[in-house]
């Protein structure tokens, strides 16, 4: 079976809009937010259950955080729940660039492991990345 054109629609790069969703921007948001804080226990080794103790929730809440089910967490929970991981969050606003129509939100994120003792397991994972939203 041949592919043509006629078999896809190339996406724009925002998921969450080509597919219609309501408030769109905020579910990249959360996504990239969800993203970090799962990097940050993946980097640390932590099981659920330890990283429910660390946030303050339940092992079933950090499930369905890491399965990315973005209801009933808001903006502002996500990143209490990165502090709780000890990261630091910086929010910059800084005006649009006249090179583009729109203005964005960005999520940036370096995840570096904390020292052996201080997480209490031995890691030496390291990532960087950055997610417009």
């Amino acid at each position: 079976m041949s592919t043509s054109e006629e078999d896809y629609t190339v996406g724009s790069g925002k998921i969450f809009a080509d597919l219609g969703l309501a408030d769109p921007e905020e579910l990249e948001t959360k996504a990239a937010l969800i993203h970090e804080i799962a990097s940050v226990a993946r980097a640390r080794h932590l099981a659920q259950s330890e990283a429910a103790h660390i946030l303050g929730t339940t092992q079933r809440t950090v499930s369905d955080l890491f399965a990315g089910r973005m209801g009933g967490f808001s903006i502002e929970r996500l990143l209490r729940f990165l502090n709780a991981l000890d990261q630091d969050v910086r929010i910059l606003v800084a005006p649009k660039p006249d090179s583009r129509e729109d203005a964005t939100v960005e999520v940036a994120g370096t995840v570096t492991t904390l020292s052996a003792r201080r997480a209490g397991r031995r890691s030496d994972a390291r990532g960087d990345r950055a997610l417009e939203a």
